[in-house]
């Protein structure tokens, strides 16, 4: 298992919005490498360039949505930005299994409806992250660590908690409407 530092694909899409993620830029690069990271190394695949693009479209696009389209119920407008991606890079025989690792990243249960597809481990990867490495579902110990020291939080985390409480204010009803039971 080893660290990928490079993330050009990410990089290539995330700048295409770095006015719109603004000063959350750099804490969002480093949670969508973060994911990859955790998504690849759970994968248990090495040089696999299919799997490589697929999870760094899928982590680019998987939260921008809060900023793109300013709101915290970001799924529908996050799948509709990397649907358009796909159709121009050519890509739309993708587009149900990303579409899938987004809808699904933050399910509470275990994905199995199409076990190849990426879904689950992307959605282990994410509350990997989420829990500021606490679930770690099998990663060791010091991977984890690695790749929180080398993509460090830049108040990601903290900004997570700010649009949480904004939301239950608004809606206390549907205070994380992103979840999937």
């Amino acid at each position: 298992m080893s660290l990928l530092s490079d993330a050009s694909v990410v990089d290539e899409i995330l700048d295409e919005y770095r006015s719109a993620l603004g000063q959350a830029f750099t804490a969002y690069r480093n949670h969508c490498c973060r994911v990859l990271n955790f998504c690849l190394a759970l994968c248990e695949v090495e040089n696999d360039d299919k799997i490589l693009q697929k999870v760094s479209i899928a982590v680019a696009f998987h939260d921008l949505g809060i900023w793109t389209a300013k709101t915290f119920d970001y799924l529908e407008p996050s799948k509709q930005l990397v649907r358009d991606y796909l159709a121009q890079e050519n890509l739309t025989s993708w587009t149900a299994e990303i579409w899938a690792m987004i809808e699904f990243h933050h399910k509470l249960g275990v994905y199995s409806k199409h076990s190849t597809w990426l879904v689950e481990p992307f959605r282990k990867a994410d509350w990997i992250d989420v829990s500021l490495g606490g679930l770690k579902f099998g990663l060791p110990v010091d991977f984890v660590a690695e790749v929180k020291h080398t993509f460090p939080n830049a108040g990601f985390h903290k900004r997570l908690t700010q649009l949480t409480w904004q939301q239950f204010k608004q809606t206390p009803w549907n205070p994380l409407p992103m979840m999937r039971w």
